[in-house]
């Protein structure tokens, strides 16, 4: 039976490819084709306006999204929320940081943070191409899997600790709502936003910043009325260059965890669209919202030391986390009001959980000739499940997932940026260099070695740089004191790949001429 399967969906496969055009791009209609039951779920899609297209090339005669603004108010609302905000509670509570040094630590790593985002943002429109796609460009067509399932856990593990938070919010407000309820309402609602495609993405990300920017700038004012922000001071010695380093790792993977996804969401934009307008399209619409979330939570959680014996901020931080910490600065004089807005934090969860959803089901369609056979929309909903079923148990040790998974993702993604950007600058040098037209034909990648040897010391980098509860790097101990040192792991990781590909590269092509 699997084997007639495989038959009829590559006849159908080359019926595709026949009427595609002459640079690999596939056109909209012809997903349709055949009488497979992918073919039957792609009609199905079409009827109700689902989007069809998976990793397939886009046609220059499709991209008709011009608009810059639906470029930065992706990001900037898939930014704007409070999952940004618990990323600043993290400088006092796990680091011990001043407000200046951990404002000045969100400043700087946020920027090196975004610029690969910014960056690969801009292939999306000059290729057409979606971002793990053109990830075999330096990666070969089977380095680059290796990629997609760390791709796969990042969005998925996104999903998982976004909801996490956005259910803490709901039981701040009801302490009767358990948190599965909370974390299913997140996870269904985003569902039924991703599983549309590209342009409902757009259109809901387009808009979902404005409420929840008006209930920040609510909280920002109903504390700095309050007085209780605390100026704490900033450390000195190597137990300060420990916490920056470590906060400043924290900050890096949060921003820089876009990365995988990029172009993703440039993909219906003209290829003749300036890649400058682009790259601070994207740079405006993160940078705002990340500085401004994260520095209103390092303020915000100051608060946290006030020694009065009565201290409502504690309190209600250990009581719910992020939330009972909202709920402490807007109940209190807002009453019920006050509620609303967090339930409005709580959905504001959907606009960040967004990529993950809808990227996690490119990057299924990458892995393998069988994953590629399934729809997009079909993985967006298998992953909708997975993450739930990962968000339940996790929701009581949010605060250590949270380091842990934050750590993770900036790791795995400097490695991969020190490749992709040792190949782009130091071997192709320019964007005509690229052959967008070969993106499906193995034979004619990279083989990959390169990459995946570099992606390896990338790992021994990171791995001596390192600064975890349960593991400490050699390197890591001489950035600040013991017993844990400093963070610079991703430091380490991009290092060690983007020389070591560099080395390596020059072989590859020397012998296998690809």
């Amino acid at each position: 039976m699997a084997n007639k399967y495989d038959a009829t969906f590559d006849v159908e496969k080359d019926a595709i490819r026949a009427g595609s055009y002459a640079d690999g791009a596939v056109p909209g209609e012809s997903f349709e084709y055949g009488n497979s039951m992918y073919a039957k779920l792609q009609r199905l899609a079409g009827k109700f306006h689902i989007e069809q297209r998976g990793i397939e090339r886009v046609p220059e005669d499709e991209r008709t999204d011009t608009s810059l603004l639906n470029v930065g108010t992706m990001w900037l609302s898939a930014n704007m929320v409070v999952s940004s905000f618990a990323i600043g509670l993290l400088a006092q509570k796990l680091f011990f940081l001043g407000f200046t040094d951990a404002c000045l630590v969100c400043f700087f790593f946020n920027v090196i943070g975004i610029m690969p985002v910014c960056y690969f943002s801009t292939f999306g429109s000059t290729f057409g191409l979606r971002q793990m796609v053109l990830s075999r460009f330096w990666f070969g067509w089977y380095g680059v899997k290796l990629i997609a399932i760390f791709n796969v856990l990042a969005c998925i593990g996104w999903s998982s600790v976004n909801t996490i938070v956005g259910a803490e919010l709901i039981h701040a407000v009801n302490n009767d709502v358990p948190a599965f309820a909370g974390i299913l309402i997140i996870a269904i609602l985003t569902l039924f936003v991703t599983i549309f495609g590209y342009k409902i993405v757009h259109i809901y990300e387009f808009y979902s910043w404005i409420p929840t920017f008006i209930i920040f700038l609510i909280i920002l004012g109903e504390f700095a009325h309050s007085g209780d922000f605390v100026n704490l001071p900033m450390g000195v010695g190597t137990s300060e260059l420990g916490s920056v380093l470590s906060f400043g790792s924290v900050i890096y993977g949060f921003a820089t965890g876009w990365t995988s996804y990029a172009a993703d969401y440039t993909v219906y934009q003209p290829s003749r669209q300036s890649r400058t307008k682009i790259f601070f399209a994207v740079f405006i619409g993160l940078i705002i919202p990340l500085l401004f979330t994260e520095m209103l939570g390092i303020a915000i959680m100051t608060a946290t030391t006030i020694n009065d014996g009565n201290n409502r901020y504690i309190d209600g931080y250990n009581a719910s986390g992020t939330g009972g910490l909202l709920a402490a600065v807007l109940f209190p004089p807002l009453g019920t009001f006050g509620k609303f807005c967090l339930v409005m934090l709580a959905l504001s969860i959907i606009a960040n959980n967004c990529p993950n959803i809808y990227s996690v089901g490119l990057t299924m369609q990458v892995l393998a000739g069988w994953t590629a056979r399934v729809p997009r929309f079909v993985w967006t909903a298998i992953a909708t499940g997975v993450y739930i079923a990962i968000a339940i148990p996790g929701y009581s040790h949010f605060e250590t997932v949270l380091e842990n998974f934050m750590n993770f993702i900036g790791y795995w993604l400097a490695i991969y940026e020190g490749i992709a950007f040792a190949d782009h600058f130091i071997y192709k040098k320019r964007m005509s260099n690229y052959f967008p037209e070969l993106y499906d034909q193995r034979a004619k990648l990279p083989p990959g070695i390169a990459a995946v040897f570099s992606f390896c010391v990338g790992v021994v980098g990171m791995v001596m740089g390192m600064s975890q509860v349960w593991y400490v790097g050699p390197i890591a101990l001489h950035a600040g004191e013991a017993p844990f040192g400093g963070d610079v792991g991703f430091e380490l990781g991009f290092a060690f790949s983007f020389v070591t590909y560099a080395i390596t590269r020059h072989f590859e092509l020397k012998y296998f001429g690809r």
